[in-house]
């Protein structure tokens, strides 16, 4: 009894630091800023997995294309066991210069043979060439499609990076009015007992202290679901907590003009670059359709080999030739196969004018969008200013009865609306600028997400 009890404490002492373990897991706190969001999307996104399979599918495509200039190599054998006798009449000339068989009856009750054939094509219309040519282009489109998807994966990171920004600046704003707010309505309770205050203005502040903590509850909500949002889109556990290191001092970049953004998208962007490599692919299917009414020619060989016990034995039988074959019917059938060659490649040829008239509404459209983010800083921050010192105006009128108790509180409503504008604004200015950067097709390749 004396062993079991000892060994209690050793037990408690192991759950014990299970769940300190577990706690810490849970607990794990991990600090964040935009190019380290940018970086873990990418690192851990399921769309980039999905395109790596993608890309060598596309690549194990053109080896198979390749593959089509190797020789042929095929090899046949059997056996036959005969139950019944088969009649045998050897049509060959016997030695004693006889037209016609011995008349021996010839018994045969198996037979064995074996046949080795290759071939190498030489000549095949140029239905290998061009079909090797159209998979380098498949390839190569698939590449450009991954390489845009990071570009749109990237975006999606800043975009849930501003906007769990956002979230925690709502709290900590909200909290800082919140504390600010209850210790105003214990001044004003002391006023009321003092008879210095009316009870219904005291009620008017306590009840706006009230809508403060409902606004506080959203905002942790929202925060709460901004989280996991960014947890998930990172690869890192939901429980995490992600502690952003944010500089907001850095002043907008100036945009360049708008028509240098619309020439980098029409440039620069991977999805412009792919569907080009695919119009090239479906210029080289329609060669393919076209090589049907040429013959093929190849390089043949082949051995043989035989028995029949008792009737005939052959080995050695070598052969080597050319083989020279053409489907006339081609010359008819393969017309439909070259107009829905052209009518594929007519499409993508649309398709390329739509995505360019596409690109210069979205880039239009983000830089507009842009532009707007700046002024809205510069307006919310004057108007941050005015509404601090609008603020402690009406708060000193208030210490000197010069002002009513709802004078006060409008003008706290609004000092906090105008920190949450402010906040926001430069949230979203860097969130549309990196879009601007994303139509034009330089998300990546720009220092911006260093910032």
């Amino acid at each position: 009894m004396k062993h079991r009890l000892n060994r209690i404490p050793a037990f408690l002492a192991a759950t014990l630091l299970i769940m300190g373990t577990v706690a810490q897991a849970q607990d794990s706190t991990v600090n964040l800023n935009l190019q380290k969001a940018v970086s873990l999307s990418l690192q851990n996104s399921k769309i980039i997995k999905a395109n790596m399979a993608k890309v060598d599918e596309a690549t194990a495509g053109l080896k198979q294309a390749r593959d089509n200039k190797l020789p042929d190599l095929s090899v046949t054998g059997g056996y036959m066991y005969l139950p019944v006798t088969p009649n045998i009449d050897m049509k060959m000339k016997s030695g004693s210069g006889s037209g016609s068989g011995s008349g021996e009856s010839i018994e045969a009750h198996q037979a064995a043979y074996g046949l080795v054939n290759a071939s190498l094509p030489l000549f095949a219309g140029g239905k290998i060439k061009y079909g090797i040519q159209s998979a380098q282009y498949l390839l190569e489109a698939t590449r450009l499609d991954a390489e845009n998807d990071r570009e749109a994966i990237a975006q999606n990171a800043i975009e849930a990076f501003t906007n769990l920004y956002k979230a925690q600046q709502s709290v900590v704003i909200i909290q800082e009015s919140l504390d600010q707010s209850r210790a105003r309505d214990k001044d004003l309770l002391n006023m009321e007992n003092n008879g210095l205050l009316a009870r219904n203005d005291r009620l008017k502040a306590q009840l706006q202290t009230n809508n403060i903590e409902l606004t506080l509850l959203d905002a942790q909500t929202n925060l709460k679901v901004a989280a996991v949002n960014m947890n998930l889109l990172l690869g890192l556990p939901e429980a995490t907590v992600l502690n952003l290191v944010a500089d907001t001092s850095k002043q907008p970049v100036t945009p360049q003009p708008i028509e240098q953004y619309e020439q980098l998208g029409l440039t620069n962007r991977k999805d412009v670059a792919a569907l080009d490599n695919r119009k090239k692919a479906a210029e080289q299917q329609i060669r393919i359709a076209n090589a049907d009414k040429y013959p093929s020619l190849a390089l043949t060989g082949g051995y043989i080999a035989a028995d029949i016990p008792k009737v005939l034995s052959i080995t050695n039988a070598v052969n080597v030739g050319v083989g020279l074959s053409y489907n006339v019917s081609s010359l008819w059938k393969s017309k439909a196969k070259v107009q829905q060659a052209e009518a594929s490649d007519r499409q993508l040829m649309f398709r390329q004018a739509a995505m360019q008239d596409e690109i210069r509404r979205e880039v239009n459209r983000a830089y507009q969008q842009y532009v707007v983010s700046i002024k809205k800083i510069d307006v919310y921050q004057l108007a941050l200013e005015q509404a601090e010192e609008n603020y402690k105006i009406t708060k000193n009128k208030f210490d000197n009865s010069l002002v009513t108790t709802t004078d006060l509180l409008d003008a706290n409503v609004s000092r906090i609306q105008s920190r949450i504008n402010h906040a926001f604004a430069k949230a979203e200015s860097l969130q549309a600028y990196s879009k601007l950067l994303e139509t034009s097709g330089t998300l990546l390749s720009n220092g911006t997400i260093n910032q």
